[in-house]
């Protein structure tokens, strides 16, 4: 359920590394939780981003959710199959349902994600607590 080759953020998205480009998309649990997404909300090639603040929005049949950027940089790319099928974050959250490609300011800020096994014992503290 939670990739080995990715890192999260305790707002529920998630990083893939390639080099000083990140993939960003949200978790398992993130869509899970917000139930059938019918709208994102996509952000701007070239606009910049900074870590623990809102990237975009997602609409779902529930509510309406801020996807926080994981890190600091300059979205390169973003997911465009999302805006006609913005289902894909549901069907595929780890694949084609990927949101934006950030390149990184300072690549540092990766070791404050957690590797998977960290972001499942959060998820269980997180979960107990609500």
């Amino acid at each position: 359920m939670y990739p080995e080759d990715v890192k999260y953020h305790k707002e529920h998205a998630w990083v893939k590394v390639d080099g000083k480009k990140v993939t960003v998309g949200i978790s398992f649990y993130a869509q899970e939780s917000l139930g059938d997404i019918v709208y994102i909300d996509m952000p701007e090639v070239d606009a910049g981003v900074e870590a623990g603040t809102e990237m975009t929005q997602i609409e779902s049949t529930k509510a309406t959710s801020s996807v926080v950027s994981p890190v600091t940089g300059t979205i390169v790319e973003v997911n465009e199959e999302l805006t006609d099928s913005p289902e894909l974050i549901n069907e595929d959250p780890f694949g084609k349902g990927w949101i934006a490609v950030v390149e990184m300011d300072d690549e540092s800020e990766l070791g404050a994600l957690m590797e998977p096994g960290d972001y499942e014992k959060y998820l269980e503290d997180e979960v107990k607590l609500k």
